[in-house]
C-alpha cells in the first residue's frame, strides 16, 4: 500500500515539527533527510513520509528544484496528498521561497487552488483576518523582525504571499473557518470563481485546524506550518495512538548542540548555564581566525560527558549576531557556525553520545548530514512541535535525536528533553 500523505518540508526542524503532529494524530511517520537517490528502497512501514530539505533560505530556483524532486519521489511512492510545510512564522522574503515553491508544486500536480496557513496555536502562532500573530503580538512586533536572513516586518500574509506569487491570493477568514468544513469549501469555491489560486486561512484554535483539515480532504496540495497536520489524519480514519510514537530504549552519553539565534533558544541556553551545567561557547570569530575551536570543544567534552548532558552553543542576542555578521558577512558567519557544530556532533557521537538535542534549523541540517543520517522514526512529543526521534547511525547503533526549531520550547527544554526520554521511552 502506498503512503497516505507525502510531505515536503523546507528545513529539518520543521520536518520533525510536522511529523510530530502527524504522529500525535495516529499516523506512523518516517522522516527522510533529503530526497532518496534513484533506486533507493521506499519506506513501507509508514502512513506518512516527510522529506526534509534545506530549502528555506537558498535561492528560489534551487528551492523549487529540490521541492519538485521531493514531490516526484513521494508521488512514485504512492502519496495520495502532498503537504508543503514551511515555518509557523512564514519565514520568507519578497523573492520567496514559499510562493515560488507553492506555485511549482501546484503546476506539477495540475491543481488550480490550494490553501496556506502557518497557524499553530499550541505554539502561539495564530492567523486572524489574514494577519499572523506570535503570542499576543503581530509577527512584525516579534523577534522575527530581527531575523538575520528572513526578517518579517509585514504581518499581513495575503500581502506577503501575494508579493511572491503570480496567482491571486485570497482569504478564508475566521467567520468562515469557525463554522464548519462545508462553509470553508463554499468559500474556496467563491475564491476560485473570483480568480484566486491560493487562500490564506485564518486559524486561532486547534478546532479551526481540524475544520480546515476536513475541508481540504482530497485537495491534491495543501501548504501550511505544522498545525494543519492535526486535522488531516482523520481523513484516512486515523485516531491518536501511543503506539505510533514508540521508539527503542535509549543509551549512551547526552549532549546539546545549539546554533539558533532565536529569543527562545537564547533563554534555553541561559537556563542551562544558570543551573551550572557544563557548556562550551563556539565563537565564529575564533573559527574564522583559524583556531581549532571544534577540537577544543571535544577536549572539553571528554572529561564531562559521563556526568550528564554537555552544551555546545553559538547562540547570542541580536546585537551580538549583527556584530559578527558585519565582520564576516551573514552567510559566512552562519556557515562557519554550522560546519563547526557539525564537526563537534561527529566527535561527540564517536565519543559515545547516543542522545542528542540540536537547536536551530540550519544547524540541524548540518548535523544530520555530517552524521550520515538518512531517515528518522518519529517518537513522543517533548514540547509542541518537537519530538524525540530515532536514527540508525552508519555503524548500526541507534541515536536518539531531537531537532528543535529555534523558536520552540520552554526555558528548561534542554534538560526536560532527557527527562522525558527516560520517562516515555526507557
Amino acid at each position: 500500500m502506498g503512503i497516505r500523505l507525502g510531505c515536503v518540508a523546507d528545513d529539518f526542524t520543521g520536518a520533525t515539527d510536522l511529523a510530530n503532529n502527524l504522529v500525535r494524530a495516529g499516523m506512523r511517520v518516517v522522516q527522510l533527510i533529503d530526497v532518496p537517490p534513484p533506486g533507493a528502497e521506499r519506506p513501507v512501514d509508514a502512513d506518512a513520509v516527510v522529506i526534509a530539505l534545506k530549502s528555506r533560505t537558498v535561492p528560489a530556483a534551487d528551492a523549487v528544484g529540490a521541492s519538485l524532486r521531493a514531490l516526484a519521489w513521494l508521488r512514485s511512492a504512492g502519496a495520495e496528498q502532498i503537504y508543503f510545510k514551511y515555518c509557523s512564522t512564514f519565514d520568507s522574503t519578497p523573492a520567496g521561497n514559499i510562493g515560488p515553491v507553492t506555485e511549482a508544486l501546484m503546476d506539477a500536480l495540475g491543481t488550480d487552488f490550494t490553501v496556506a496557513t502557518p497557524a499553530f496555536p499550541d505554539n502561539g502562532r495564530t492567523v486572524f483576518k489574514g494577519h499572523l500573530f506570535v503570542g499576543d503580538v503581530l509577527l512584525s512586533a516579534s523577534g522575527m523582525r530581527d531575523h538575520p536572513l528572513t526578517p518579517m516586518t509585514d504581518p499581513n500574509l495575503v500581502s506577503v504571499l501575494g508579493a511572491q506569487t503570480t496567482r491571486a491570493v485570497g482569504l478564508i477568514d475566521h467567520t468562515v473557518v469557525g463554522r464548519d468544513a462545508a462553509a470553508v469549501r463554499a468559500r474556496i469555491d467563491e475564491l476560485r470563481e473570483q480568480g484566486a489560486g491560493i487562500a490564506i486561512a485564518d486559524a486561532v484554535s486547534n478546532d479551526d485546524l481540524v475544520r480546515l483539515g476536513a475541508a481540504v480532504r482530497g485537495m491534491p496540495l495543501v501548504t501550511a506550518g505544522s498545525g494543519l497536520a492535526i486535522g488531516l489524519p482523520a481523513n484516512w480514519g486515523f485516531t491518536p495512538s501511543h503506539a505510533a510514537a514508540q521508539l527503542p530504549p535509549p543509551g549512551g552519553h547526552r549532549a546539546v548542540i545549539s546554533g539558533s539565534v532565536s529569543a527562545a533558544t537564547n533563554q534555553q541556553v541561559q537556563e542551562f548555564l544558570r543551573t551550572g551545567r557544563p557548556a562550551f561557547s563556539v565563537d565564529p570569530l575564533r573559527v574564522a581566525a583559524g583556531e581549532d575551536v571544534s577540537g577544543e570543544a571535544l577536549a572539553f567534552a571528554e572529561a564531562r560527558l559521563a556526568a550528564g548532558p554537555v552544551l555546545f552553543y553559538s547562540t547570542e542576542a541580536p546585537e551580538a549576531v549583527r556584530t559578527v555578521q558585519t565582520r564576516l558577512g551573514a552567510a559566512e558567519a552562519g556557515e562557519l557556525v554550522e560546519r563547526t557544530l557539525a564537526r563537534v556532533a561527529e566527535g561527540l557521537v564517536r565519543r559515545g553520545v547516543r542522545q542528542l538535542v540540536v537547536a536551530g534549523g540550519e544547524t540541524s541540517g548540518a548535523v544530520v548530514r555530517a552524521l550520515g543520517i538518512t531517515g528518522l522514526r518519529i517518537g513522543p512529543q517533548i514540547d509542541p512541535g518537537v519530538p524525540w526521534c530515532a536514527a540508525a547511525l552508519p555503524g548500526g547503533d541507534t541515536l536518539h535525536i531531537t531537532l528543535k526549531s529555534g523558536n520552540f520550547g520552554g526555558p528548561g527544554f534542554f534538560t526536560d528533553s532527557f527527562a522525558l526520554l527516560d520517562r516515555e521511552v526507557s
